[in-house]
């Protein structure tokens, strides 16, 4: 069963950027579609993107686009979230998931496993 690490979250000022990665061990990563999900308390955990196997069909929610890129390295098993003009709003705990399903995407319940989660703060 694929595990799922994420780092890269932080402290960050508005407008600033940072990139998050997640980390995938036990094998089969090329042939998962990943994602990325944010969460904040009280809130239900919300879609960000997903990207497919090999990179050539990926989706953003609407508050994503243009703003967030997300990318993978198959060769080093490592899924991408660049963020970019991050406003206090983005603030949440970001999980990143897998799964073989092909549809259904945008639903936490298409992801068979899921990381522990890197908290992103956006303040002044």
């Amino acid at each position: 069963q694929v595990q799922l690490v994420e780092s890269g979250g932080g402290l960050v000022q508005p407008g600033g950027s940072l990139r998050l990665s997640c980390v995938a061990s036990g094998g089969g990563f090329s042939g998962l579609v990943m994602a990325w999900f944010r969460q904040t308390p009280g809130k239900e955990r919300e879609f960000v993107a997903f990207i497919s196997q090999h990179s050539d069909g990926k989706y953003y929610e609407d508050f994503a686009r243009g703003r967030f890129t997300i990318s993978r390295d198959n060769a080093k098993n490592t899924l991408y979230l660049q963020m970019k003009d991050l406003q206090p709003v983005d603030t949440a705990v970001y999980y990143c998931a897998s799964t073989v399903r092909i549809a259904g995407l945008r639903n936490v319940n298409a992801y068979d496993a899921w990381g522990q989660g890197t908290q992103v703060t956006v303040s002044s």
